[in-house]
Parts: structure tokens; C-alpha cells; sequence
């Protein structure tokens, strides 16, 4: 630009005519020359032609200044005709019509006594163009409204991408300067990548959480921490800003779980977490209820939990495998409607690990009451009446054979298969009278369908009503 001024200078001066003649343009004054009579004047001097063209030529440079400026933020090292469009633009001049940045321009070469280079368009032909299908109306522009996710799930619907072509996209890498090979090359079918909107939480809800977490996992027994930590729990459960934390608790409890398998206590504080998380009415679980039957799952069918061998610490996993298990129920029955596959999962997983011959009697202790808070009696009617002959005969039958070792083990599995026996009688088991004698034949019957252990158990406990449901269950297979 300051050269361009340079040479205008000399044109506006008066005294400096020889200089401006000894100077050269690189606008040639002849294109000048040949708008001025296009416009009506025949004659121009060649001071003002002269004038004019230095002008020219410093408006041009001006706009390709400008446009060499859009180019390089662009990141780009070729000129587009956006580029020019938009100098035009931020100099306030009308933009030129009729030149499309997508379409590239073919040039052509005309010898008129000098290079003259014109744009060449294609020739259209009439009698093509006549015969030729019309195009397709287009649609009129509207405007409608849907949900791209609720809660975090995201529904389906037409508007919102398939679950192939989410995968498809989880294939491509992400960010504004990735290459898509890369992730081929490296091996990796979906690279992470900084998610652009940050979960905002407030200093307040990071302190409550933080608190929250110390009072847990102290496990000082002064009954003034005891107190602190009841005290928390029952803030989990009435605070309604929770739900902003929701995400962050479902993993501070899988992780406690996952590496702190040995520490009773932490599991135990653990599952008091989760029961205050499903207690609270002012959050909305449905999305994390998967997420949150994992540590729970793990409490109930974990083949080891914590680090004792005495009669004490193995009496205190049952209770943490019966918490866990009434945890599994609550989280079933609360959120089955908008999850139609929790309760058959949770069912499935629960009645897998009971059949399995190589898991300890504490998972099958477990396992039991799962099937039974998760699938409820129907489950245990279905599923596992006709289970348990084989299971009296080749899982009982050889815990029992252990001897006094074994006595807790074999008495807890059998009080939690009669537990979910029962379950399929609406009276009390204590109202003997009400429901009537046993038969011999009856108990004959009972015994055949559940084995010689189970089926004694069950014939001793008088209870008509149970038998007829078991005898019930028996036809039903």
C-alpha cells in the first residue's frame, strides 16, 4: 500500500510530471480507456486516464490485501472467491454476482494484438434444455421440533442418527485437525477425544461431595463420626442439588467397590449410598440405574468379600449380600418401566451364578435372594422350583458332607431357598392351623420335586399352603 500511494503522489503533483511518466503502471491505462467510452465518454486525457488507473490499481491491491488476509486464517496457501467476497464485503463494496466459490472457473485466451483472457462458459443447447425433464419443485421451508436427548438417552426418532450410524461416527476421529486415517493406522476403532461442553458444577456441590466422601470412609468407631455419617447419608437423601452429582457418585461407589473388595466396611458404606441415592425423591436415577446395579451386582455375587475368615466377618458378608439384594429389588421395581430389560437382566445374572456348581455357597446365598427381589415369587416359581432337585443333589448334597466346617454355609443357602419358597404363599407361615394338614402324599410329592433336603425342610414346615404352591409349580413345568 505505501508504494501504491508512492506512485500516487507524482500523478497529483505538478511539478513532478517526468517522474510519473518514467514510472510504470501495472494496470494497463487502455482497460480504463475502454470503460470510459462503454459508459459514454469519448474522450479522456491522459492525465486523467493516467489518474485513474494508479486508483485502480490501489483499490485492487487493497482488496486482495484483504483477501490475503481471509486466505491465511483460513489456514489455507490458495485464494478462493469467498476470500474476495469477503474483502469486498469489509471494504463496503458491492460484491460481484454470479461467481460460485464450488465451481472452479475455466478461462480462455483470445489473440486481439495483445493476450485478452475471457471466462468460457458452456454453451447450453436450446432444443435440450426445451425436451429436457423439468427439476423437482422444491419443498417449502419449515420449521420443526424434537428431542435430541432426555436425560441423557437419546430417543429414537427419525431426526436423530440410527444406532449404525452413531457407530459409524464413533469411527472417525474428532477434533478440528484430524486426519481420518490416523485411527486405522493407530489401531484405535474410537480415539478419545475433550468433549466441547463442560459439566459445570458449583464450589458449593464439589464441597458437598467432597464431605460427603470423608464422613463415608472414616471408619473411626467414635460415635461421633458414626453420627456425622448417618448425618450424611440422610443429606443424600433430602438434598435436591444431588442430581448434578449424580454421575459422580455412581462412579466414586464402582470405584470404592471394585478395588476395596477386601474392606467390608467400605462395601457396606457403599451399598448405604446407593440407598440413599434410589431414596431420594428430587433426583431422576432412571438413566444411571444400569450403571448403578454393576457395585451392587458385585456386593451380591462377589465370590470373595472382605479379608476375615471368622465366624463374625462371614456372618457380616451375608448381611452385606442380604443389603445388597434388598438394593437390587428397590432398584427393579422402581425403575422396570423405563427400563424394560433391568428386571430380566438383573434375574439372568442372578439365577447364572445360583446354577453354577464352582461358585462358594456364599453366591448362591446370594444369588437366591437376588431371584427373589428381582424376579419376585413368579421368578422363583418358574425358574427355580424346578432347579432345585439338581441342585439339592449336586450342590447340597457335598456342602453338607463337609461337615461342621461347612454348617453356616449349608444353613444359610437352605434358609434362603426356604425364604424364597415361602415367598410364594400370601399367609404366615405361623398360622399352622389355618393352613390345614399335610398329607403323606403330599409330602411324597413335595419331596420328589425338591429333593430329599430341601423337600424335608419344606415338608417340616407344615404349611399347606406352601406345599400346594410348590405342588402348583410342579404342574405348571
Amino acid at each position: 500500500m505505501a508504494t501504491t500511494r508512492d506512485a500516487r503522489a507524482p500523478a497529483q503533483d505538478a511539478g513532478g510530471k517526468s517522474a510519473s511518466n518514467e514510472q510504470r503502471l501495472l494496470w494497463n491505462p487502455e482497460n480504463v480507456r475502454d470503460v470510459a467510452e462503454s459508459v459514454g465518454i469519448a474522450t479522456i486525457n491522459e492525465e486523467a486516464l493516467r489518474t485513474l488507473s494508479q486508483d485502480v490499481e490501489y483499490r485492487i491491491g487493497q482488496v486482495i490485501a484483504e483477501a490475503v488476509r481471509f486466505m491465511r486464517l483460513g489456514k489455507r496457501t490458495s485464494m478462493t472467491v469467498k476470500d474476495i467476497s469477503l474483502a469486498l464485503r469489509v471494504l463496503d463494496v458491492e460484491p460481484l454476482y454470479g461467481y460460485d466459490a464450488t465451481k472452479p472457473l475455466r478461462y480462455g485466451e483470445a489473440t486481439m494484438g495483445q493476450p485478452f483472457f475471457y471466462i468460457d462458459d458452456e454453451e447450453a443447447d436450446f432444443e435440450r434444455v426445451i425436451n429436457g425433464p423439468l427439476p423437482k419443485v422444491s419443498r417449502d421451508a419449515n420449521y420443526t421440533v424434537h428431542w435430541l436427548a432426555i436425560e441423557g438417552v437419546q430417543p429414537v426418532v427419525p431426526q436423530n442418527p440410527t444406532s449404525t450410524e452413531a457407530r459409524t461416527q464413533d469411527l472417525l476421529p474428532k477434533g478440528p485437525g484430524a486426519n481420518p486415517a490416523l485411527a486405522a493406522l493407530s489401531g484405535h476403532d474410537s480415539p478419545n477425544f475433550k468433549p466441547a461442553v463442560k459439566h459445570a458444577v458449583s464450589q458449593e456441590q464439589i464441597l458437598f461431595f467432597e464431605k460427603v466422601q470423608a464422613a463415608l470412609l472414616d471408619d473411626n468407631p467414635d460415635p461421633e463420626v458414626h453420627r456425622l455419617r448417618q448425618a450424611a447419608l440422610a443429606a443424600v437423601v433430602a438434598e435436591p442439588g444431588t442430581h448434578q452429582l449424580m454421575p459422580y457418585y455412581v462412579n466414586f461407589i464402582s470405584n470404592q467397590v471394585t478395588h476395596y473388595l477386601d474392606d467390608l466396611f467400605v462395601l457396606r458404606q457403599m451399598m448405604e449410598l446407593a440407598n440413599a441415592l434410589i431414596s431420594n425423591e428430587h433426583i431422576f436415577v432412571d438413566p444411571y440405574a444400569n450403571s448403578l446395579c454393576a457395585p451392587v451386582l458385585t456386593c451380591l455375587l462377589g465370590r470373595r468379600l472382605g479379608s476375615e475368615n471368622g465366624s463374625d466377618a462371614v456372618k457380616e458378608q451375608y448381611q452385606l449380600r442380604e443389603v445388597a439384594a434388598s438394593l437390587i429389588g428397590q432398584i427393579a421395581n422402581k425403575y422396570c418401566s423405563s427400563n424394560k430389560l433391568l428386571r430380566p437382566k438383573l434375574t439372568r445374572s442372578c439365577l447364572k451364578a445360583f446354577l453354577n456348581p464352582s461358585m462358594p455357597p456364599q453366591v448362591w446365598y446370594g444369588a437366591i435372594l437376588g431371584i427373589l427381589a428381582a424376579g419376585g415369587p413368579e421368578a422363583i416359581k418358574v425358574l427355580v422350583l424346578s432347579n432345585l432337585k439338581s441342585f439339592d443333589s449336586t450342590m447340597l448334597q457335598p456342602l453338607r458332607e463337609k461337615g461342621e466346617a461347612s454348617r453356616l454355609d449349608f444353613e444359610m443357602v437352605v434358609g434362603g431357598i426356604l425364604k424364597a419358597i415361602q415367598s410364594l404363599s400370601e399367609e404366615d407361615i405361623m398360622m399352622n392351623g389355618v393352613n390345614g394338614e399335610n398329607s403323606d402324599r403330599e409330602a411324597s410329592q413335595v419331596k420328589d420335586f425338591l429333593g430329599d433336603i430341601i423337600g424335608e425342610r419344606v415338608v417340616r414346615l407344615a404349611n399347606h399352603q406352601v406345599n400346594q404352591a410348590v405342588l402348583d409349580a410342579m404342574n405348571f413345568q
